[in-house]
């Protein structure tokens, strides 16, 4: 491995990480909107892979205004 080779490799590692944290989120935006619409939490964990516990941190976070 040489030189340019890591510094293109953490590069994308970087670029990877930004695309993260902007889908990160959407995600949680997403799962306000289902928490304002109704959505039942059991529904949310079952299609995002979260738990009760991270999905009402994100559903919290929003009342606090913690976003």
């Amino acid at each position: 491995m040489d030189k340019r080779s890591l510094e293109h490799l953490a590069r994308r590692f970087r670029e990877a990480e930004l695309r993260t944290e902007i889908l990160r989120q959407e995600l949680a935006a997403a799962i306000r909107e289902a928490d304002a619409d109704g959505v039942p939490q059991k529904d949310m964990c079952e299609a995002t892979g979260y738990t009760r516990q991270q999905v009402r941190r994100i559903v919290k976070a929003s009342a606090d205004g913690d976003l």
